[in-house]
């Protein structure tokens, strides 16, 4: 009689979440979902098949880059949007004995669609229904789900006080599953260090389907997903991160000039200043082509976090960098959390409300890729690369200031490297609006044209890149699960440099099979061994 009644319990949960029929082996996945996580916690309510009239909206409502939103972008064979571990234990089970690749989104924002997008058939696991925000001002410690986004995190501690932040990143909308376990940084990291810096335990389901923390999984996981990418490594639930102090009083400001307003003389000084000057302050410089009146030029958005007052920072500025001519008008006094919507571009007074809103305001088709400078880039040079902006019109680069406290960790401590001998960072990025195949060979052939023209000024052997800003030019996984050593090499040393190697060894011990498998995780050698 209770067989009978799971049955009937089954297919009426079957039959919520499609409006047609499925095929038999379809139903069987559904039935190993439901044998593999608690009855308590019905997964296949959080479970949509393409059948089911909302698989396109919950699809749809974290693709944030409109390339992998055509008709022609492979969907998954099921989405699965846990809000219990076992509903994750049980995907991973369920996707390994029906052979489905696992894909895991958190926000949405990997450039290049690796979290939600697979050539193979695959299961999308959204974390979007885990992220609480539990901070715990005792110990001044917050566990976040990964689902959370970084408004909701950034939220949630201002809730509780007006002297504590979290150096993250500065778009609210980004989740905090992806940003935190591909290192992560923000505008406090030259004077608290990255992200993954701040990080003291995770929860996660490894490849086996098991719950662990930092205690079981042992210190080698724990280095691995703190900026080495965690979905190669299983799903990770939830971080316990170490809040840090902010002043009651912070100062930005964001002031604009034109190539014949002295921009290149003030990007050249930039470069010796920003990495160099008190840790309290980052200056970022966001360098992009314009036209006014019919003249083409190229203007530099300087945009700064400063933290402490305003006197105290235009004595900084007029002692180690004067050329800007920066003035006490353009300063404005904040608190910590006005900071941040300031530098998500919201108007002056807009309520912290906002920074519950998970979906940004537009959506775009985009791609976007890195580099890192070592040496200052002259004048001249700077000139040339003006002209070429010019020419291409569309790309932008944003410059982000190294040096300070994230400089002074070991580039061994986490799996994220690239920490000292670099001035500063740089994000390529264009944008377009038009649909179809010819609008995406346009536009990417020109942040490839500038990305080529640039090379003489960057990093080399290698030419290193940001594991957040993924680049699948830099080379991918063609072979699947089998995918080689050498094969990812090209592409790891470029993000992990030294630490790659680290990686594969924790990724060999922990996933074997290389059950999480994508075009850009790390591989496993003892797959790669089992193929020959």
């Amino acid at each position: 009689m209770k067989s009978k009644f799971f049955i009937f319990h089954l297919w009426s949960l079957i039959s919520m979440i499609n409006s047609t029929p499925l095929h038999e082996e379809d139903d069987d996945f559904l039935h190993c979902l439901t044998q593999n996580s608690d009855p308590s916690q019905p997964i296949l309510s959080v479970t949509y098949a393409p059948t089911n009239s909302s698989f396109s909206s919950v699809l749809e409502s974290y693709i944030r880059n409109l390339r992998f939103a055509t008709p022609a972008t492979r969907k998954p064979s099921f989405i699965i949007t846990p809000t219990h571990f076992s509903h994750v234990q049980a995907a991973i089970i369920c996707a390994r004995s029906h052979d489905f690749q696992i894909r895991i989104r958190s926000g949405g924002h990997d450039y290049d669609g690796l979290s939600y997008v697979s050539e193979f058939p695959f299961v999308l696991i959204d974390m979007f229904n885990l992220r609480s925000v539990d901070v715990d001002m005792e110990t001044e410690t917050v566990w976040v789900g990964s689902g959370a986004t970084l408004g909701e995190v950034y939220y949630g501690i201002y809730e509780k006080s007006k002297i504590h932040g979290f150096p993250a990143g500065v778009c609210p909308t980004v989740g905090a599953g992806g940003h935190f376990s591909g290192a992560g940084y923000g505008n406090m990291m030259r004077k608290y260090g990255l992200t993954v810096d701040q990080i003291v335990d995770a929860k996660m389901i490894d490849a086996y389907g098991r719950l662990l923390d930092r205690e079981s999984m042992g210190e080698d996981l724990f280095w691995a997903i703190r900026g080495g990418g965690g979905a190669s490594f299983g799903v990770i639930l939830s971080w316990k991160i170490k809040l840090v102090r902010v002043p009651e009083i912070v100062t930005v400001f964001k002031v604009e000039r034109t190539v014949e307003e002295g921009a290149t003389e003030m990007v050249h000084k930039w470069q010796h200043v920003a990495s160099q000057t008190d840790n309290d302050l980052f200056i970022r410089v966001v360098v992009m082509p314009s036209e006014k009146k019919g003249l083409k030029t190229v203007k530099a958005k300087f945009v700064t976090l400063f933290l402490g007052s305003a006197d105290r920072l235009m004595g900084i500025m007029n002692q180690s960098f004067p050329e800007l001519g920066l003035q006490i008008h353009d300063c404005k006094e904040m608190n910590w959390i006005e900071s941040v919507l300031f530098w998500s571009n919201y108007p002056m007074g807009t309520s912290t409300q906002v920074l519950l809103d998970r979906m940004p305001s537009s959506e775009k088709f985009l791609k976007k890729k890195s580099d890192y400078v070592q040496r200052p880039i002259s004048i001249g040079d700077l000139e040339g690369i003006w002209k070429k902006m010019m020419e291409l019109k569309k790309p932008v680069m944003t410059f982000n200031p190294y040096g300070g406290r994230m400089s002074e960790i070991s580039e061994f401590e986490t799996p994220f490297p690239h920490r000292e001998g670099n001035l500063y960072k740089i994000q390529y990025s264009v944008n377009w609006k038009e649909e179809g195949n010819d609008a995406d060979a346009h536009y990417l052939s020109l942040i490839r044209n500038l990305y080529d023209y640039m090379t003489p000024y960057v990093s080399e052997s290698p030419r290193s890149s940001y594991l957040n800003y993924r680049d699948v030019d830099l080379g991918i996984n063609e072979n699947g699960r089998r995918s080689s050593y050498s094969e990812a090499n090209i592409w790891g040393t470029k993000y992990f440099k030294g630490n790659f190697d680290r990686l594969v060894r924790v990724k060999t011990s922990v996933d074997p099979d290389n059950l999480f498998w994508y075009e850009q995780s790390i591989p496993s050698i003892a797959t790669f061994a089992d193929s020959k």
